[in-house]
C-alpha cells in the first residue's frame, strides 16, 4: 500500500512496535478477562471486549499519525485478546459434550480462515488510490466485531456459570433453550436433569478444591493468588512447564513472523514486485488454511507427540535450507531463479507442517495435561505465554531482518528443533489418555485426588441415585474381556456415559449396568447390542 509507506515513512523499530502492541493488549485483556467474566457473566464480557475492539478499530480506521494506530492496535488487542478467552471458554460451557471437541477444533479453523480473508482484503485494496488503500482493510475489521456485539443480545447465559453462582433455575432454563426443549420438558426430561448436575458437580468440586488450597474463602484477592501459585507445585510444576513451553515453540517456529511480515520476507527471497510477494506471501494463509483439515481429522487418531516431532524436524529443515539459500545467493538473486523457488517451497513446507502440528496441538495440549482443578488458570498461564512470545516476535522480526534474514531463518531453524528434542523428551502422549494415565506420567495425584473428590461430591449431590432410578436392569453379556472393560469403568468418575446416536440424539448409559460387547481395546470401545439400556 504506497500512500501507507508514503504517508508514515516508519522505520524497523517503529514498525515492530506497531505489530507488537496488538500482540501486548492481547496479553493483558487475555489476563484481565479470567477475572471479570467470573464475576459477571460470558455474555456481558463478550459484548465488553466487542466494544473495546471496535473502540480501537475506530482509532486505526480514522489514524492521522502513527501514534493514533499503535495506540488503536493495542486498545483493540485488549478486545481480542479477551475474546481468545472468553469465546472458546462461552463455546466450551454452552456445547452437548458430544460436539464440543469439534466445535473446539473448528474454532482454530475459523482463525486461520479469518487471517486468509484479512490479507486478500488487503491484498485486492492496495492499488486503491489515497488512504482508502488501508483504511478500508481497517475499517472491515469493524463489522464482525459490531455483528458479534450485536449477537450477543441473542446468546443464552452460560448455565455453567450460573450453576456455579448457585443460580440453579435459571441454569436449567438456560441449558432447555440450548437443548431446544420445551419448556413443558424441562421437569421431566432426563438428559437436562443429569447435565446440570454434572454442573453443579463440578462447581463444587472447584470451589472445594479452591478452598482447600488457598486455606481460606474463594474469591479473596489472597484465595486468588494462592490459586495461581498452586500451578507451580511439585504435583503442576512439570504440567505448567508443558502448558508454557509448547506456546513459546509455536511462536518462535517462526509461524507469525510469516504471516505478520510476509511480503518483507518473500522480498529476501528474492521475489520482486509487489503483486508476486504479496501473492506469494498470501498463499502462507491458504495452504495453513488447508493444512488445518487432516489435522482435525487424524489429530486423535495418530496422537500428539508424533505429530509434534515430525512438524518440528519438517519445520526445522525448511527454516535451515531457507537460511543456506539466502545466505548463498542474497545478493544476486535473479541469477538463481531455482533457488529462489525451492526457498519459496521451504517456506509452503514449513507452513503445511506448522497447520497439521504446532497450530492446532498449541491449544489442545495445554487443556489436557491440567487437571480439573487447576485447568483454567493453567490454560489462562499458557496463552498468556502464547500472547507474551508473539509480542516478541512481532517486535523483534523487523529489527531481525533489517540485520540479517539468513540469522532470522537459522534462529527460526534452531528453535524447530530444540522444539523436537522438547516434544521427544519431555511431552506426554495425551490422546485418549485418563486423568490416572496422565498422573503416572508427571509422577503425581493430582488428577486422581480430583477424581476422588469429585466421586464423593456426585454422591453428595444425589447424582448416582438418579442415574440408578432412571436406569432399567442390567443386560447380559458374554464378552471375553468383561473384566478389562469393568475395571477400566471402575477408574471412570461418573458411573454413566452419554452415547450420540445415529438420529442425533444423546443417551445416556449406566455404566453399573452395562457390558456391552465392543470389538477392540485401545480406550474405547464399539457398542453391539441395541437392546443396551438407555434413556433419551
Amino acid at each position: 500500500m504506497k500512500d501507507f509507506v508514503q504517508r508514515w515513512h516508519l522505520n524497523a523499530w517503529q514498525t515492530g512496535l506497531m505489530t507488537a502492541a496488538l500482540e501486548l493488549g492481547s496479553l493483558i485483556g487475555a489476563l484481565t478477562a479470567g477475572a471479570l467474566t467470573d464475576k459477571y457473566s460470558r455474555r456481558q464480557s463478550i459484548f465488553a471486549a466487542c466494544v473495546v475492539f471496535c473502540v480501537g478499530s475506530a482509532l486505526q480506521f480514522a489514524a492521522q499519525s502513527p501514534e493514533h494506530l499503535i495506540l488503536g492496535r493495542g486498545i483493540g488487542g485488549l478486545g481480542v485478546g479477551a475474546l481468545s478467552m472468553l469465546s472458546p471458554l462461552y463455546m466450551a460451557e454452552i456445547s452437548p459434550p458430544e460436539v464440543r471437541g469439534s466445535l473446539m477444533a473448528l474454532e482454530q479453523f475459523a482463525i486461520v480462515l479469518g487471517a486468509v480473508l484479512g490479507f486478500w482484503t488487503g491484498f485486492f485494496t492496495r492499488n486503491v488510490p489515497g488512504s482508502a488503500s488501508w483504511r478500508i482493510p481497517l475499517g472491515i475489521q469493524l463489522i464482525p466485531g459490531v455483528l458479534l456485539g450485536l449477537g450477543c443480545i441473542a446468546l443464552p447465559p452460560s448455565p455453567r456459570l450460573l450453576a456455579q453462582q448457585g443460580r440453579t433455575e435459571e441454569a436449567l432454563r438456560s441449558l432447555a433453550k440450548l437443548r431446544l426443549r420445551s419448556g413443558a420438558e424441562i421437569e421431566t426430561d432426563p438428559l437436562l436433569q443429569i447435565e446440570l448436575l454434572e454442573m453443579q458437580v463440578e462447581a463444587a468440586l472447584l470451589e472445594q478444591t479452591t478452598t482447600l488450597d488457598a486455606g481460606g474463602k474463594p474469591g479473596t484477592l489472597g484465595a486468588e493468588l494462592r490459586a495461581w501459585r498452586k500451578l507451580f507445585s511439585p504435583k503442576l510444576r512439570k504440567r505448567t512447564l508443558i502448558g508454557v513451553t509448547m506456546m513459546f515453540f509455536q511462536q518462535w517456529s517462526g509461524i507469525n513472523a510469516l504471516l505478520y511480515y510476509g511480503p518483507t520476507l518473500m522480498r529476501s527471497l528474492g521475489l520482486q514486485g509487489d503483486a508476486v510477494t504479496l501473492m506469494s506471501s498470501g498463499g502462507i494463509g491458504i495452504v495453513q488454511f488447508l493444512a488445518v483439515l487432516p489435522a482435525i481429522a487424524f489429530i486423535d487418531r495418530l496422537g500428539r507427540r508424533p505429530l509434534l516431532r515430525g512438524g518440528s524436524l519438517a519445520m526445522a529443515l525448511s527454516h535451515l535450507v531457507i537460511a543456506l539459500l539466502v545466505r548463498r545467493y542474497s545478493g544476486n538473486w535473479s541469477a538463481h531463479a531455482l533457488a529462489a523457488r525451492v526457498a519459496l517451497g521451504c517456506v509452503y513446507t514449513f507452513t503445511a507442517a506448522y497447520g497439521v502440528s504446532y497450530g492446532p496441538i498449541g491449544w489442545i495440549l495445554p487443556s489436557e495435561v491440567f487437571p480439573l482443578s487447576a485447568r483454567s488458570k493453567g490454560v489462562a498461564l499458557s496463552t498468556a505465554s502464547n500472547w507474551t512470545n508473539n509480542f516478541l516476535i512481532g517486535l523483534l522480526t523487523p529489527v531481525l531482518m533489517e540485520r540479517s534474514a539468513a540469522a532470522t531463518f537459522l534462529i527460526f531453524a534452531i528453535a524447530c528443533f530444540l522444539g523436537y528434542v522438547w516434544s521427544t523428551y519431555s511431552v506426554p502422549e495425551t490422546a485418549n489418555v485418563s486423568l490416572e494415565e496422565i498422573d503416572a506420567v508427571f509422577g503425581s495425584s493430582a488428577g486422581r485426588e480430583d477424581v476422588d473428590l469429585k466421586r464423593q461430591i456426585e454422591a453428595d449431590l444425589g447424582l448416582h441415585d438418579l442415574i440408578r432410578r432412571w436406569s432399567p436392569s442390567p443386560m447380559r453379556s458374554t464378552s471375553p474381556e468383561r473384566g478389562k472393560l469393568a475395571s477400566h469403568l471402575s477408574t471412570l468418575s461418573l458411573s454413566w456415559i452419554r452415547i450420540r446416536t445415529s438420529g442425533g440424539r444423546s443417551s445416556i448409559i449406566d455404566m453399573t449396568t452395562l457390558t456391552p460387547y465392543y470389538t477392540s481395546w485401545t480406550g474405547w470401545f464399539t457398542i453391539q447390542n441395541s437392546s443396551m439400556p438407555s434413556l433419551g
